[in-house]
């Protein structure tokens, strides 16, 4: 679809979860937008490494465990199961799932720790500060709002430990010269302004080892003391691509990195790591995007508030690829949003039914009534109105590559509908059946052949979002199935194409009641489920 200079390698990445309990919608989302992103560079030709996985170290897990009456390992080897089937479900395709856990893991964080207290930048000291267990994370006073954690809004707790700190004040000009030279390290925008003036305030140094529990991993140089979360989970990023082992994978694909994370780690990943990175000798990542967060009720989604929605109950009452398709649909990737059963329902029969769906079988109905299903050579002169739908489609494949690119998947996502639209416009505005009826045959051919050339990239810009359906539209239409082997370029003769009728992509819905936790419905949609 590309060309040569697409060739290049692209590696996209995806927090690593917690699995002290099983992954919900919110969970789900940087992970399928980092399955969408995947998607459309492999579509493009791109050389693309797509990691995610589980964080399963640290105290928030040994108290999970303990709960069940099992050990950390027979816990997070449960969990690990269940994600992949969640995320198998959900048709999102990743080169590794991550483990922290993995052998190759804990040989690399035990280089970099190694490294790195070799340089000097580790050092022994004493912490006493307000913990929250759930976020594995210490806040100032100014942070915590009546003692309740921000962002879990429970009570945290006072600790002082024995522990090793990394000296990240002593990165505080390179991370500003960093963000000056590299504009686009953090993205979107608008959270740029947020971590430089973080950052320009000064930092402390970290506190990177706990001493009061023992899942995770030993220090090299100090065996009663077990790496703290960001030494251990944010290294699954070098791990992932063969740091220690596949020098030549590292460096091929290292330069390109792309992390999606939380806006409440960006921080973490925009701040601690780069410092972690230089200070073992290693240059950032090309990137870190900061998505916002799915709320219901105004409340991010969460097992600990009671208003998680669960992956597999949306799936059994609206498919997978119209859940995938509202995802990223209803609101901005960067910015928060509510989740709305009315909203997923109306975009369902609006956007998708009687949209989408309605194109695909008007068309294909249409050449197989008019045509027998095979529609004859044309002369190869658009008409005017042919010739709009061939410049629209151009705009929107633009577009909709430079959204892509700035993974504005929304508004990719409104470039389609508008070729979609101006589709079904464009039927309506040559009443095929009049042509039909009047004997036009050749004008017949080429208006439908115009639409089936528009509806077959309709079809390749919406696989990234919608794998299934792009597929089935490409078989109803006799043309491989593969997006990938399709350009984007408006160049199909459709001569002799064989197009199938089939049932309707987006069946009638029965949905009249809202999702609510663990899949029970709920009569009001604006239930409070906390």
């Amino acid at each position: 679809m590309g060309g040569d200079m697409n060739r290049d390698p692209f590696y996209i990445t995806t927090p690593i979860y917690y699995p002290n309990d099983d992954p919900h919608l919110g969970t789900a989302y940087p992970t399928l937008a980092a399955d969408v992103a995947a998607r459309w560079a492999r579509q493009n030709g791109r050389d693309v490494f797509f990691l995610t996985g589980l964080d399963e170290h640290g105290k928030k897990i040994e108290n999970a465990a303990l709960k069940r009456g099992m050990t950390p390992q027979e816990l997070v080897d449960q969990k690990a199961v269940v994600f992949r089937s969640v995320f198998g479900a959900l048709y999102i395709e990743y080169d590794r799932f991550i483990r922290t856990t993995d052998d190759d893991h804990v040989r690399t964080v035990t280089t970099i720790l190694d490294r790195v207290y070799a340089r000097g930048d580790i050092y022994k000291g004493t912490y006493r500060g307000l913990y929250c267990v759930d976020c594995e994370a210490y806040y100032t006073e100014k942070d915590v709002s009546e003692g309740d954690c921000p962002i879990h809004r429970r009570p945290v707790e006072l600790l002082t430990e024995e522990c090793y700190y990394f000296r990240l004040s002593a990165y505080r000009d390179w991370l500003l010269q960093h963000y000056k030279e590299n504009p686009a390290f953090i993205a979107p925008r608008s959270k740029r302004k947020e971590v430089v003036n973080f950052v320009q305030e000064g930092l402390e140094d970290l506190n990177i080892s706990r001493s009061s529990f023992n899942w995770g991993i030993p220090l090299p140089f100090d065996q009663d003391h077990v790496a703290y979360v960001w030494f251990d989970a944010l290294v699954n990023y070098v791990t992932g691509v063969g740091y220690l082992d596949d020098r030549a994978k590292f460096e091929k694909y290292w330069p390109t990195a792309v992390h999606i994370i939380g806006k409440d780690i960006l921080r973490f990943h925009a701040v601690i790591w780069p410092a972690m990175l230089k200070a073992a000798g290693l240059e950032p990542p090309r990137q870190v995007f900061a998505h916002g967060f799915w709320t219901r009720n105004g409340q991010k989604f969460g097992k600990s508030l009671g208003n998680a929605i669960v992956p597999q109950h949306l799936i059994d009452q609206y498919g997978v690829d119209p859940v995938r398709y509202y995802t990223f649909r209803a609101f901005a990737f960067g910015s928060d949003g509510d989740f709305s059963d009315e909203e997923l329902i109306r975009r369902y029969r609006g956007d998708l039914s009687q949209g989408l769906g309605n194109l695909v079988q008007r068309t294909t109905s249409m050449v197989d009534r008019y045509f027998d299903g095979k529609l004859p050579a044309t002369s190869g002169e658009l008409s005017s109105p042919e010739l709009e739908v061939k410049t629209t489609s151009e705009g929107v494949v633009a577009s909709y590559s430079s959204a892509m690119e700035g993974l504005a998947f929304h508004i990719a996502l409104d470039e389609v509908w508008t070729l979609i639209s101006g589709l079904n416009a464009f039927i309506n505005q040559r009443e095929p059946w009049k042509l039909y009826a009047q004997q036009e045959r050749q004008q017949l051919a080429q208006t439908l052949s115009t639409v089936a050339e528009g509806l077959r990239i309709a079809a390749i810009l919406i696989a990234p979002f919608m794998p299934h359906t792009a597929g089935s539209i490409l078989v109803r239409l006799g043309v491989d199935a593969n997006p990938a082997q399709h350009s984007v370029s408006w160049s199909q003769t459709w001569k002799g194409t064989k197009m199938k009728v089939a049932d309707p992509l987006f069946p009638q819905l029965k949905v009249l009641r809202s999702v609510g936790e663990h899949g029970a419905e709920t009569g009001d949609s604006h239930a409070d489920h906390r």
